[in-house]
């Protein structure tokens, strides 16, 4: 039996066939063809298979020795392509018609002879700043009073660079931007079918696979594969030669060039059943041949290519890299041998589906592309607006025909016809391309046809808009009112105002604007009022929320009233300001009066003052000067509906609502700690913290009214300032100090100053006011006026427990708090600290009281002992730092005790609140 040895031996014979086979098809010879046919039929067709993949190479033009170096050596998994290299993000260049936005600044290194020119050149003046330009069709730009300057095919740096380089520019800096640019309308068109080819996966390829068509004409190279079956079993596989013929065994030599395989396979048949009684046989095509052609004319890559048996001419034209954008796609010829067999015109397969014409092609067939015909552009309202290529006459149906017919809002009516004529003059010609002039009316090339669309107004409709449950168009029929339009509230959101609802008007006629208001809530309740008013086609009817402000959609409509305003009839527009939910202007109607724009306005807010009102009135006073009347209206007659007093009002018109005196939001403090009842407190304005104390029962037995700590905003915020402003004049001592200590080389009172400023910068304001709350409890309803404390909006009272401690620090040994002995005094609590440090000051030495309050030591020379100061439970006492061995700055001093107060205040607060 036949192993692999054979198979390997008869692959060795094919790689040994020569190099020949690099770029032809493989042919066997007879005695390798007698081989491959006595192999089994599973070796058989191994050896096929090999032999099928070594033609396929050589179809792709590809070595017989870049195919083994394929084979054996395969791409690394990962390696880069230049398929598979990501696309760069190309940089923007100057085009015919380009946009470029130029920056010209002069430049600050000119002399004083070049300014003064500078400034004399009014062309280069014209230019100065930033300006827009627009290239010309061949990418040049023209400035005033400079030659044409070449831009095409420059970068925006580029540009920069050559426009520079022009001398009557080189006093300008320039700064160059290239827009991007976008088409619109005709210009946007595209050439129609050009695309085609250029789609990967177009699928153009000839399937291989398969059964080939019964007209398929065999030649040489083709690969016939027969089954016999009966009294002769086997199947063979053979090649038609050169010649034409195809040798079987016992049945001869037969001539199949130019044979159909369907009449072929019914010869075949008719000789088996004559000279090989019993048999039967079973006739497909095994591998196809392979055909050169050549693809010639406005193609992307003309020349030869090798192509398979079904190849038909559009898989030519796709081999070729497609038609180019000069090349017709309605007139491709194919030639053989010499003469025009056959035209294929794209536009059938493209818009018919029709591929009749797509013959397949033979050995030596050339398929050229001529240039493309008459062209016409059609735009607008059509499903493919493009660029098409006529061929013979063509009407305008013809050309809405080619671009797909019109879309559903076409206005054929108004098609135009933009030509060229032969005087080289261009015009336009109307027409309705919906009816038969459009059958008979032929385009010429370069012809420009435009389908506009309906006007996007809607007509016979009113339009309901803002807070409703379903806003849009609405037909509109005669005789139709607002409560016909809105037959209901539950139409509305919640939230909207049923007061005031605006109506926007145009007079279709005229085109002027008007506004018209209603109260909904009258006209659905009583649909025979005035306010349910008639409707007319195109009104816009607004529907308000109380909850948002109604400027955004007003202001529009009152931009269309004053544009219309002119002298005599100045536009109608009144505002409303104060006290009232929607304050603003708002149009003036035809007998508008006060409780109308109240009514616009949102009616009052809860604050408003609605005994009196004012309206401002401008007045032209003998067409030469304005003058302002201050008119008063009785609010509260207005509002019981008594119409002697609701005034009409006029354009310009302010109403102002006033506020109810002494009205204010409610003013809330906070009591912490220990009091009978803490929490948030609602206060009257002038109640006084005794007071709000007796409301929440008072003290507890475990307070220390002595340390009650009180915050408020104000305080804080004005403590904040004062330290800002402290921290100003201290920065400003360090400047100037630093400047005396280059010379006398006197470094540490600098950095003992930036120490200090570095800590006031960092310290926060606590807004702590000292309160005695002793003398505020202290006689309950009979308190002493002077002690008492009127409450603030914001105020907090942080009443802690009984202190038990007092605090020592400063420039002591060790800053520490010790516990309360009855009997120490100051110096005692000082020494049980460490003592004194050497830069302890011993004569500003002070005690911080628990509420807050500075006491110091008032010396006498009849005492001799220091420390004489009484101290307290909850006491701190200061020893501050002796700035005057450093340098006699009272400032600095001043420093020193905010810092050390404001950390005590912070302290406690935390303390407390931890």
């Amino acid at each position: 039996m036949i192993g692999r040895s054979t198979i390997a031996a008869l692959m060795a014979l094919l790689v040994l066939a020569g190099p020949e086979f690099a770029t032809a098809q493989i042919q066997l010879t007879p005695a390798q063809q007698q081989m491959l046919n006595s192999l089994p039929p599973a070796q058989r067709q191994q050896a096929m298979d090999q032999l099928r993949i070594l033609n396929q190479q050589n179809a792709n033009g590809s070595s017989f020795s870049s195919l083994k170096e394929e084979v054996s050596s395969p791409p690394a998994s990962g390696a880069p392509s230049a398929a598979a290299t990501p696309g760069e993000i190309e940089e923007l260049r100057a085009e015919p018609d380009s946009r470029l936005v130029l920056n010209f600044v002069p430049r600050p290194d000119l002399s004083r002879e070049d300014r003064a020119a500078f400034d004399q050149d009014r062309a280069l003046q014209q230019i100065r700043g930033r300006q827009y330009f627009e290239l010309d069709d061949t990418g040049v730009l023209n400035l005033a009073g400079v030659a044409a300057i070449p831009l095409l095919g420059l970068s925006a740096e580029e540009i920069e660079q050559r426009l520079e380089a022009e001398d009557v520019l080189d006093v300008y800096d320039i700064d160059v931007s290239i827009l991007e640019s976008t088409t619109t309308g005709v210009d946007a068109l595209e050439a129609f079918g050009y695309d085609l080819f250029e789609q990967p996966g177009a699928g153009f390829e000839p399937v291989t696979t398969g059964p080939v068509p019964p007209d398929y004409v065999l030649g040489p190279g083709d690969s016939i594969r027969v089954q016999l079956y009966g009294n002769d079993n086997g199947i063979y596989e053979f090649e038609v030669t050169r010649d034409g013929i195809l040798n079987l065994p016992e049945l001869g030599p037969i001539t199949v060039a130019g044979l159909p395989f369907s009449e072929f396979r019914e010869d075949l048949n008719r000789r088996v059943r004559e000279m090989l009684i019993g048999t039967q046989v079973s006739v497909t095509m095994g591998q196809l041949r392979t055909i050169r052609i050549f693809v010639l004319g406005d193609v992307n890559q003309p020349g030869s290519y090798v192509v398979s048996s079904l190849a038909t001419m559009s898989t030519a034209l796709y081999q070729s890299g497609g038609i180019s954008r000069i090349g017709s796609l309605r007139n491709i010829q194919l030639k053989r041998n010499g003469r025009t067999v056959a035209r294929l015109d794209l536009y059938d397969a493209l818009l018919a589906g029709d591929t009749s014409g797509d013959l397949r092609l033979q050995p030596g067939d050339v398929v050229f592309v001529p240039p493309v015909g008459s062209q016409i552009s059609v735009s607008g309202a059509v499903k493919r607006p493009a660029i098409y290529e006529t061929r013979g006459k063509t009407s305008i149906q013809d050309a809405i025909d080619l671009a797909g017919g019109f879309l559903a809002d076409a206005y054929p009516d108004g098609a135009r016809v933009e030509r060229i004529e032969e005087s080289q003059a261009r015009r336009v010609v109307s027409l309705d391309a919906d009816s038969s002039e459009a059958a008979t009316f032929m385009v010429s090339a370069g012809d420009i046809v435009t389908i506009p669309r309906v006007l996007p107004d809607l007509e016979e409709t009113v339009t309901l808009v803002g807070h409703v449950q379903r806003p849009g168009p609405y037909e509109w029929r005669q005789g139709m009112r607002l409560a016909d339009l809105i037959s209901s509230e539950l139409e509305l959101k919640p939230g909207a105002d049923l007061d005031y609802v605006l109506v926007r008007r145009e007079d279709p006629s005229t085109r002027r604007v008007s506004a018209k208001s209603a109260n909904l809530s009258d006209a659905l309740a009583a649909r025979g009022s005035a306010e349910n008013i008639a409707l007319q086609a195109r009104d816009t009817v607004h529907v308000f929320s109380l909850a948002f402000g109604r400027q955004r959609v007003i202001q529009p409509l009152l931009q269309d009233l004053e544009l219309q305003g002119r002298f005599g009839e100045p536009h109608r527009e009144a505002s409303i300001s104060g006290e009232v939910k929607a304050p603003g202007s708002y149009p003036l109607e035809q007998g508008m009066r006060v409780s109308d724009l109240i009514r616009a306005g949102g009616n009052l807010s809860e604050q408003a003052y609605a005994l009196r009102a004012e309206i401002a009135r401008y007045e032209i006073i003998n067409d030469a000067y304005r003058e302002t009347e201050v008119i008063d209206v009785d609010l509260a007659a207005v509002l019981r509906g008594d119409e002697s007093a609701d005034l009409f009002l006029e354009e310009h018109d302010n109403l102002r609502i006033s506020r109810v005196p002494d009205w204010d939001t409610l003013w809330s403090v906070t009591l912490e700690g220990e009091v009978k009842f803490p929490g948030r407190y609602r206060i009257r304005q002038g109640e006084t913290l005794q007071q709000v104390l007796e409301r929440a029962g008072g003290l507890t037995d475990e307070a220390f009214p002595e340390g009650a700590i009180f915050l408020r905003d104000d305080l804080r915020a004005r403590e904040q300032q004062q330290i800002e402003a402290l921290a100003r004049r201290l920065e400003a001592d360090l400047t100037s100090l630093a400047l005396q200590n280059q010379q006398s080389g006197d470094p540490v009172t600098v950095d003992t100053g930036r120490q200090l400023l570095s800590q006031l910068r960092e310290t926060e304001a606590v807004g702590r006011l000292v309160v005695d709350l002793d003398r505020v409890l202290a006689n309950g309803s009979n308190v002493d006026p002077l002690a008492d404390l009127e409450m603030r909006d914001g105020d907090q009272l942080l009443v802690p427990k009984k202190a038990q401690e007092v605090t020592v620090l400063g420039e002591i040994q060790q800053s520490t708090s010790h516990l309360f002995q009855p009997g120490l005094r100051r110096d005692d609590y000082i020494d049980m600290s460490g003592g004194l440090t050497r830069r302890a000051d011993k004569k500003m030495i002070y005690v911080v009281r628990a509420s807050g309050a500075v006491v110091t030591e008032k010396r006498s020379k009849w005492i001799g002992r220091n420390g004489g100061i009484d101290i307290r439970p909850g006491d701190t006492i200061v020893v501050p730092q002796n700035i005057d061995r450093i340098r006699p700055l009272t400032l600095w001093a001043n420093v020193t005790q905010i810092l050390y107060q404001a950390a005590i205040a912070v302290a406690a607060v935390q303390t407390f609140r931890d």
